[in-house]
């Protein structure tokens, strides 16, 4: 038994299925960089600096609102799956996964925010909710930073700002973030406008899973780039207004299918839904192409008698160390392909066939 096994039976928060447009975005986020003042950067630090800069964040969070009975987990307390596994749950980033030095992070018990303590900086806040709802993630996060800052002194410029590890950071330290499921867009071969535009208003697109991952399963996160020069209600402002163009661009290109391929649009949701439901042997990669094709029929009502927050759900717990999790042992890479195919057939054993 781990100390994480209570997560893997409750639901996260980014896959409820709730909230303004969740049919085409899954998750928003907000996520801040800060530094504690008189601690070098992470990187930099003595392992005795380290230990005592955990200390003093931890007390911190401990004392903030979002973190009453929530969990708090040093490096000695997680093993590789067990990062893995916070990871696939979007609670911490890959570099933290992947940290060789000391690491700790806090999560909320229902998993709205986490802080990740000597990832790249000191301190990366983070506040995930479901569907469209940037505003509603940055009051949350705003509230939660500036508890924090009553019990430590933030390294901060009058000029510049927040200061941060890397410069991209510096000034706001705000990431700001939507997870947007555009399978239309895919298919009707206009997904690469849209990423050209993004690239000359200065947003970054990348996979599920953040910096560093592909985009997969035609899930794309969007984020803005620039923090110093603008201030946070500037940053939301501007890629609310990005979102809302993307979300109207996927409805038209949802409606060309359904208008013009609508018997080729439906066969492709059922075969999807037929090898997700006859599979031996299946690939978390493969599981994750066919899952958007079934979500996307859910979303346009081909596919009755499974809920979006149901959906959502598999899409996490196929991921590889969910399966382990759920499994109880570790599990080669052609066991998991096998205890997923398993896991698929009972939870969409209900869904019939047409």
């Amino acid at each position: 038994m781990s100390d994480l096994d209570p997560l893997l039976h409750s639901r996260c928060e980014w896959l409820r299925g709730e909230g303004e447009a969740s049919d085409i975005v899954m998750s928003s986020r907000m996520r801040l960089a800060r530094n504690i003042a008189g601690f070098l950067f992470t990187h930099h630090l003595a392992k005795d600096e380290s230990e005592e800069l955990i200390d003093l964040a931890e007390s911190a969070v401990k004392k903030a609102a979002l973190f009453k009975e929530g969990f708090f987990f040093e490096q000695k307390d997680l093993s590789s799956l067990d990062k893995q596994f916070l990871l696939e749950r979007h609670l911490i980033s890959h570099e933290h996964a992947s940290a060789k030095q000391d690491m700790a992070v806090c999560l909320s018990r229902d998993e709205v925010a986490s802080v990740m303590i000597l990832e790249e900086d000191h301190l990366r806040i983070q506040v995930l909710q479901s569907g469209f709802n940037l505003r509603g993630a940055w009051e949350l996060i705003d509230r939660l930073d500036s508890e924090l800052a009553g019990h430590m002194a933030y390294a901060y410029h009058p000029t510049l700002g927040f200061l941060t590890a890397c410069p991209t950071n510096v000034g706001t330290g705000l990431r700001a973030s939507c997870m947007l499921h555009l399978p239309a867009l895919v298919m009707t071969k206009q997904i690469n406008k849209v990423l050209q535009a993004l690239q000359k208003l200065n947003l970054a697109a990348r996979g599920m899973y953040g910096e560093g991952t592909q985009p997969s399963g035609n899930f794309f996160q969007f984020s803005n780039q620039m923090t110093l020069g603008v201030n946070e209600a500037e940053i939301i402002e501007s890629l609310e207004r990005v979102i809302r163009q993307i979300i109207q661009n996927e409805k038209e290109a949802r409606e060309i299918l359904q208008t013009k391929k609508k018997d080729k649009l439906e066969d492709q949701i059922w075969r999807a839904l037929g090898a997700l439901k006859a599979a031996r042997f299946i690939s978390s990669r493969e599981t994750t192409t066919h899952l958007s094709l079934v979500r996307l029929g859910v979303d346009l009502g081909v596919i009755q008698g499974l809920s979006a927050a149901k959906l959502n759900e598999l899409f996490i717990m196929i991921q590889p160390s969910h399966l382990q999790k759920c499994s109880n042992r570790a599990l080669s890479s052609t066991d998991r392909d096998y205890e997923r195919a398993a896991f698929l057939r009972r939870e969409l054993k209900s869904v019939e066939l047409l």
